[in-house]
């Protein structure tokens, strides 16, 4: 091979390593990506640090001089943090506002609390020992293992002054493996500080121990008050002041139907009745009998009708409720759950259903297959991208995160900035997005490729562009110092915010589980919670919290940094 051609290949090679063009940028970006994905795969005693594993292969390449031209890295970085907060806003906005109604508002308010003190302390470490309070939001950020919060503390000291300080992410780096590991471990910590019985906290968690006499029970009875042949449902609940819910009948001849208000009832037909426990005397004594039918014959009974699942697809129906469907007592079928964004919803009459909404619903085949039609239930529409509610919606987040305001004490004007801004659009426009005719749905399948891709972008760039100085940093620059501030961070608020729910407001251990993992937006956690816990209740807790708490995370770095300054 002639000696040029050799020169032109290392030339090429070179310039494809080294330089600053599109394809060097792409490769060192897809490169890291790609190395830091095959590393998340790791686990260490079960606890893996998934994607952030981007952030540290980013590092090592940065130290190495595998670095990215300046602007380049600095738009995959912004506009990666825009696709994954956007993303989370998505997910996270129908279940927002329904988040703080009843227990939700006790948990929130545990949540809140967390946030705040690991701010507080992250303030004091920041007084006491003279460390940048700059450095000690990254800390804060990795402490509780909140990315989001870390690129909209970088946003807000770049729009401030204008330059970058890297010491935000290194901070973030050092502290975030422990901030993984803390999180698990306070779980693990208030089991045995708080002397926690697993079967009694199963027990409380399953309502076992409560009084019965105000826990709704189930039950049936047979028709043989004369006085009640040939009326209808709704009569009967004027004639009696007991509140009770029929959910199944069946006709002396054994067909089985799901009963509307309107439903006549007639000597020999056999209800399935739900009520207060309180009530259940005198409701039995109403009807004629209680008769001996375990849940097991009414489903064997219930054969006869059918289950499906069928999906919200027509734009007629969009922000109707239930109860403006007239599902029961129109088309005879019963809503037993409506799951969006991921999230199951309580099926109240007053729940507006949107596009995208997964319907389960139990009745006859035909009138099954009419609800259905009359929600469209079209798998075709749903394929079909809406990038209408994407794109506008990121671009009204970047207008609204760009506009100031003063907040008492601040010196500057605060903005919610490349993060918070698009955050907080995406959960208004997920929830009330139907209103302006606006489909917001995307499949969760979707939803999560658009959030990973984000998220894995955003950690590449900051971590090419930290990784300069890194490992100077730790070693001469009090790094190590650092992993202990992020210690104290992550365990103290958990520890007291755990101890506030267990002896303020009783919550059970399951329920601590959830608040601990959301109020660290932490999934490791979750995962955790998940593999010891034979309910779900953890998951509940960490879904209520989780929206509140990520908008805190975003914001309240944003204000340290601001007053940083």
């Amino acid at each position: 091979m002639p000696p040029f051609f050799n020169a032109y290949i290392m030339n090429w090679f070179n310039d494809l390593i080294t330089g600053t063009s599109i394809a060097h940028s792409v490769l060192v970006l897809s490169g890291v990506t790609a190395l830091g994905v095959l590393l998340s795969r790791i686990k260490i005693c079960g606890v893996s640090l998934g994607v952030t594993w981007i952030l540290f292969v980013g590092i090592v390449a940065g130290h190495f001089g595998l670095t990215v031209e300046h602007n380049i890295l600095h738009f995959i970085k912004e506009f990666g943090l825009i696709l994954f907060v956007y993303s989370v806003g998505l997910q996270v906005g129908p279940g927002f506002f329904s988040s703080f109604k009843k227990g939700g508002l006790t948990l929130n308010a545990v949540a809140v609390m967390i946030v705040l003190m690991g701010v507080i302390i992250a303030y004091i470490i920041h007084l006491v020992t003279g460390t940048s309070l700059v450095t000690m939001v990254g800390v804060l950020c990795g402490a509780v293992t909140n990315t989001p919060g870390l690129g909209a503390a970088q946003q807000t000291y770049l729009e401030a002054t204008g330059a970058s300080d890297p010491s935000i992410a290194m901070g973030y780096a050092v502290a975030y493996p422990l901030g993984v590991v803390g999180i698990v471990m306070s779980i693990v910590v208030i089991k045995g500080l708080f002397r926690m019985n697993m079967d009694k906290e199963l027990e409380k968690a399953t309502g076992a121990s409560e009084d019965t006499t105000k826990m709704a029970t189930k039950y049936s009875v047979g028709i043989k008050n004369a006085a009640i042949f040939g009326k209808t449902i709704a009569e009967l609940h004027s004639f009696i002041d007991k509140d009770f819910v029929v959910s199944r009948l069946c006709r002396e001849n054994g067909k089985v139907e799901i009963p509307t208000s309107q439903t006549k009832l007639f000597e020999g037909d056999k209800l399935r009745v739900i009520s207060v426990d309180a009530s259940k005397d005198s409701i039995v004594a109403f009807f004629g009998e209680l008769l001996d039918m375990s849940s097991d014959e009414w489903h064997e009974m219930d054969g006869q009708m059918a289950t499906r699942k069928v999906v919200v697809t027509k734009h007629k129906v969009n922000g109707k409720t239930l109860g403006e469907l007239k599902v029961r007592s129109v088309f005879g079928v019963n809503v037993t759950r409506v799951t969006r964004a991921g999230v199951d919803l309580v099926a109240a009459p007053d729940l507006e259903l949107q596009i995208g909404d997964r319907v389960l619903a139990v009745g006859d085949e035909n009138k099954l297959e009419s609800f259905a039609n009359m929600v469209g239930n079209s798998a075709k529409q749903l394929r079909e991208p809406n990038l209408l509610a994407i794109f506008l919606g990121i671009a009204v987040g970047v207008i609204f995160g760009s506009i100031p305001f003063m907040l008492p004490g601040m010196p500057q004007p605060v903005k919610m900035g490349l993060a918070g801004g698009p955050l907080i659009i995406a959960i208004l426009i997920s929830r009330f997005g139907y209103k302006f005719n606006i489909v917001t749905y995307t499949t969760l399948s979707a939803n999560m490729m658009l959030r990973e891709v984000g998220i894995s972008l955003f950690l590449a760039a900051v971590g090419i562009s930290s990784g300069e100085g890194f490992i100077d940093t730790v070693v001469n620059k009090g790094g190590f110092a650092w992993i202990g501030y992020g210690v104290i961070i992550t365990l103290v608020p958990m520890l007291a915010g755990a101890a506030i729910g267990r002896f303020v407001f009783k919550f059970n251990y399951f329920q601590l589980m959830g608040l601990i993992s959301g109020s660290g937006t932490n999934p490791s956690g979750l995962a955790y919670s998940n593999s010891v816990s034979p309910i779900n209740q953890q998951a509940v807790s960490y879904a209520t919290v989780y929206p509140l708490v990520m908008f805190l995370r975003v914001l309240t770095p944003q204000i340290l940094i601001l007053m940083a300054l």
